[in-house]
């Protein structure tokens, strides 16, 4: 027995509320009393609906209560005590009596701690954090279930326990024979013998392995040193076809630029060649819609003039009785020429002529005065055949004698 274990122990029994007061000169002597209520103390603060008798008169109810002080806290608390040292009742058993006080003060000093901790978080700002309780929410689950199943199968087995207790009692009952528990003690040596032959088998192996593995690990390291000296001499040494390749492609190089300048070169001259046929297009439908238009104007023109040619006619025919007919001859002929020279002119103004090449030549300017040269030789011609026309229109009118006029609807 120490002091320092006897001080513990007082200290620890005032900690946990004993009631009566432990004195460090209680165990210089055997006190059996003491140690037996220290015990029931103990174990009722364990466990408070235990029952252990507490007769200590007799030397057997001494024994019999030490025994189930030890089995409980074995069972139980999984405390084991030397039930000697507590039947001496001494210093020694001291040391027995501490090991079940330090286990209830630590649990009391840990939920003391708890305690302290709650009521801080209680005094500060109340938080709660659910993120860290879903492991145990999980845990809790998962042992709940565990539980249902384990309680399930404890209730199959106690159902079972009548027939389990008949043919275990019949087994305890049956009385032990040296043979068959001689040759079963021989099976059970020469099981355990195998499994060490085994066993020292596999570490001979063991080491065969290690040692040819070692060997493939050294001849790695020797194949991976060479790769190694290779690799470092291979990139010192230039290939010999290295400047050809150099030049190659620096020519390809410069291919490759100039291609690219003769792509937007061809690309930007298509785009022009396009923008250019579409202005020409434009162009070329623009002087058709012109020409339709002038067409259309002549004709209108020309019916027009038909239409006062032929009232002018008519006005001469009725002018030769009345007046002289050369002057009315005159004033015809002036008024036919002018008629033909603004439709000469109003032909000659509308006539275009164009190509869809990009310029024009010379030659294509020789061929256009020529076109206009013949157009204006035709004009001319029809001029003279419709002065000849005229001319022999007015003869036969001046041969012709004037006759009365009449009042009738075919003058005309």
């Amino acid at each position: 027995m120490s002091f320092r274990d006897l001080r513990n122990f007082t200290e620890m029994m005032r900690a946990l509320g004993y009631p009566r007061l432990i004195s460090m000169e209680n165990f210089r002597t055997p006190n059996f009393m003491l140690v037996s209520e220290v015990l029931l103390w103990l174990v009722k603060r364990y466990e408070p609906q235990t029952d252990i008798p507490s007769d200590v008169e007799t030397e057997q109810d001494r024994v019999f209560f030490i025994k189930a002080v030890a089995q409980f806290m074995a069972t139980k608390a999984h405390i084991k005590l030397n039930t000697k040292k507590l039947y001496q009742a001494d210093g020694y058993a001291v040391k027995e009596l501490l090991k079940v006080t330090s286990v209830l003060y630590g649990a009391m000093n840990t939920k003391g701690v708890e305690r302290a901790d709650v009521s801080e978080e209680d005094s500060s700002k109340f938080k709660f954090d659910l993120g860290s309780k879903i492991a145990d929410l999980k845990a809790a689950r998962q042992l709940a279930s565990e539980i249902t199943s384990k309680g399930a199968s404890l209730y199959d087995l106690l159902g079972k326990e009548v027939e389990l207790r008949e043919a275990r009692t019949e087994s305890l009952a049956r009385p032990l024979e040296i043979n068959e528990a001689e040759k079963m003690m021989k099976i059970a040596i020469d099981c355990v013998l195998e499994q060490v032959q085994k066993t020292k088998d596999m570490l001979n192996n063991v080491a065969l392995d290690e040692a040819s593995l070692e060997a493939k690990i050294e001849k790695r390291k020797l194949e991976l040193e060479r790769s190694q000296k290779r690799l470092q001499a291979l990139q010192s040494v230039r290939p010999a076809f290295m400047d050809e390749y150099e030049k190659i492609e620096e020519q390809l190089q410069k291919q490759y630029s100039s291609y690219l300048e003769k792509f937007r070169n061809l690309t930007y001259m298509k785009q022009l060649l396009d923008d250019h046929g579409r202005i020409e297009q434009e162009m070329f439908e623009e002087a058709a819609n012109m020409l339709h238009l002038m067409q259309n104007r002549l004709k209108e023109e020309e019916q027009h003039l038909l239409k006062s040619g032929n009232n002018d006619d008519s006005d001469v025919e009725i002018q030769e009785d009345e007046g002289s007919s050369s002057e009315v001859e005159d004033r015809q002929i002036m008024k036919q020429r002018t008629t033909t020279e603004t439709l000469l002119q109003g032909r000659a103004g509308t006539r275009i002529v164009g190509t869809m090449q990009g310029g024009d030549t010379e030659e294509d300017e020789d061929s256009g005065d020529s076109e206009v040269d013949l157009d204006e030789d035709e004009e001319e011609d029809d001029m003279e055949d419709d002065s000849m026309e005229i001319s022999s229109s007015k003869s036969s009118h001046r041969a012709r004698k004037p006759e009365p006029l009449e009042e009738s609807d075919n003058d005309f």
